[in-house]
C-alpha cells in the first residue's frame, strides 16, 4: 500500500517509455535476420512477458539499462509461452507463432486469463491455422502454418489481433487483404504500420477498413529508438494540471500515439501547455469541465477521471464501452473508487457524467488495475486529506517508476 498526500508539484523528467512500441519493437527484431537494438527499453512487466516470448521462439536476448540487442531468428524452442498479464502480447503472438507448423500454446494471468480471445479463432482459421481457446480465453493454442489470402477481421473489440496479422501476414508468400469491420484505437493500428515500415515491410490500407500485404517480405534488422509513452505520460501532465509544474522530456507532439490527445483536453481545460521538440510542459491554471470522446484512446479515461473530479461543473467523457475488458471493468471500478473519494460519476449508456466538486481522503482499491492506481494516486494531490492505494505494485505492469517519479516531482508519497 501507498499513501499520497496533498503536495505541489514542480520539476522536470524523462516521460517513461512506451510499452505499446517496445513489443511491436520486440516482435519485429524476432521476425528480423540479423542483429537489432532497441534503445531507451521499457522495463515493465508487460514487456518482460514480451521479451520472455520472443526468446521462446527463437530470439535471442542481451539487456542492459540503455538497450535491448535482439538476435533475430524464429524458431520456436519453447512449445508453452507465458504471456502473463500482457493483452497485446496475446493477441500480437498469436498469429506470429502460427508461422510454424507445430502446436504453440500460450498462456495468461491475472486479469489477462479472464479476457476475450475468441476473436482470435475465426480470422486464423480462415488463414490455415487450427486455433483453440478455452471457451473464448486462454490458454490459446494455435497450430499453423499460417497462409496468405483474404479474411475478415473484427477490431470492435481490440485492435491488437489486427496488429498481429499486420506483422505474420508480410513473411507468407501470397499476398493478403484484410477487411477490418467497427475498428476501434486506430491509432494503434497506425503506430504498428509506422514501425513496420522502420523494419522494412510495406502495408497499405484504405482509412483503416482494408489493409493490403503483398507476401514475400522480409524484415530488416536495425536499431529502433522507443518513443516516450503518452499512456503514462498523461497522468503526469495531469498531475501538473492540478498540482503545480511539469515537463517531460522524450515526448514529441503531436503523435502517433492515441494518448497524445490528452493535450487537447489539458488546454480544453484551461491548463497552461507548452509543446516544443521533444519537451512537453504544463501548468496549473484554471480547472473547466470539458467533454471528450475517449472512444479512440480508452486508456485516457482513469486520468482524465482524476483531471475532472477537480474541474469546476459537468464533464462528460464518451466510450465507456471500451473499458469493459480491460485489467477490470474499468468505467464501473473507476466509478465506485472515486465515489469513495467523494467522486459524483454516472454511466449512462456509453457516457461517463462526472460533476466537479473536489475529493476528500480516503483509501481506493484499484482491483489489480495500473491504471486505478496511478489516478488514484494523481487526484490525491490534490484532495482534502490523503489517499491510500492498496496493491500500488499493480503500476508495475506499465509504470514500474511511477511513484519514484511522483515523488521526484515532489509529490509527498508513503509506504
Amino acid at each position: 500500500m501507498k499513501s499520497v498526500t496533498p503536495s505541489p508539484l514542480k520539476g522536470k523528467l524523462a516521460a517513461p517509455p512506451s510499452k505499446s512500441a517496445m513489443q511491436r519493437a520486440l516482435a519485429a527484431a524476432l521476425l528480423a535476420e540479423g542483429t537489432s537494438t532497441i534503445c531507451n527499453p521499457a522495463y515493465c512487466d508487460d514487456t518482460q512477458a514480451a521479451l520472455a516470448i520472443i526468446r521462446g521462439l527463437g530470439a535471442k536476448v542481451e539487456l542492459d539499462e540503455q538497450q535491448v540487442v535482439v538476435r533475430g531468428g524464429f524458431k520456436p524452442r519453447d512449445e508453452e509461452l507465458n504471456c502473463g498479464e500482457a493483452g497485446l502480447s496475446l493477441r500480437m503472438f498469436a498469429p506470429i507463432a502460427a508461422l510454424w507448423g507445430r502446436p504453440l500454446t500460450f498462456h495468461a494471468q491475472g486479469s489477462l486469463a479472464g479476457r476475450p480471445v475468441r476473436m482470435l479463432e475465426a480470422p486464423l482459421t480462415q488463414l490455415g491455422v487450427q486455433c483453440v481457446t478455452t471457451n473464448g480465453l486462454a490458454p490459446v493454442t494455435v497450430r499453423g502454418p499460417l497462409r496468405g489470402g483474404n479474411v475478415e477481421v473484427d477490431g470492435s473489440v481490440s485492435s491488437q489481433l489486427l496488429t498481429g496479422l499486420l506483422m505474420a501476414l508480410p513473411l507468407v508468400k501470397p499476398d493478403s487483404e484484410l477487411q477490418v469491420k467497427a475498428l476501434k484505437s486506430k491509432p494503434y493500428v497506425q503506430l504498428t504500420i509506422d514501425l513496420l515500415a522502420e523494419f522494412g515491410v510495406k502495408i497499405t490500407h484504405d482509412d483503416f477498413t482494408s489493409f493490403r500485404i503483398p507476401g514475400g517480405q522480409t524484415y530488416r534488422a536495425r536499431e529502433y529508438q522507443v518513443a516516450g509513452d503518452w499512456s503514462g505520460a498523461a497522468f503526469l501532465l495531469v498531475a501538473g494540471a492540478l498540482a503545480g509544474e511539469v515537463e517531460l522530456t522524450g515526448i514529441a507532439y503531436p503523435t502517433v500515439q492515441a494518448d497524445g490527445r490528452i493535450i487537447e483536453v489539458l488546454k480544453a481545460s484551461g491548463a497552461r501547455v507548452s509543446c516544443r521538440e521533444e519537451l512537453v510542459s504544463v501548468t496549473a491554471d484554471q480547472r473547466r469541465s470539458f467533454n471528450f470522446d475517449a472512444t479512440e484512446c480508452p486508456d485516457l479515461f482513469p486520468p482524465l477521471v482524476a483531471l475532472a473530479c477537480n474541474c469546476e461543473g459537468r464533464t462528460v467523457i464518451s466510450g465507456v464501452s471500451r473499458l469493459r475488458h480491460k485489467e477490470s471493468d474499468r468505467g464501473r471500478v473507476l466509478q465506485v473508487e472515486f465515489g469513495k473519494l467523494g467522486a459524483e460519476i454516472e454511466l449512462v449508456d456509453d457516457e461517463m457524467v462526472i460533476q466537479g466538486s473536489g475529493l476528500h481522503g480516503g483509501t481506493v482499491d484499484p482491483r489489480g488495475d495500473h491504471r486505478i492506481a496511478m489516478a488514484a494516486a494523481t487526484a490525491a494531490l490534490v484532495a482534502e486529506a490523503p489517499v491510500s492505494i492498496l496493491d500500488a505494485s499493480c503500476v508495475n505492469k506499465s509504470y514500474p517508476a511511477f511513484f519514484s517519479d511522483l515523488a521526484t516531482l515532489g509529490g509527498i508519497i508513503r509506504e
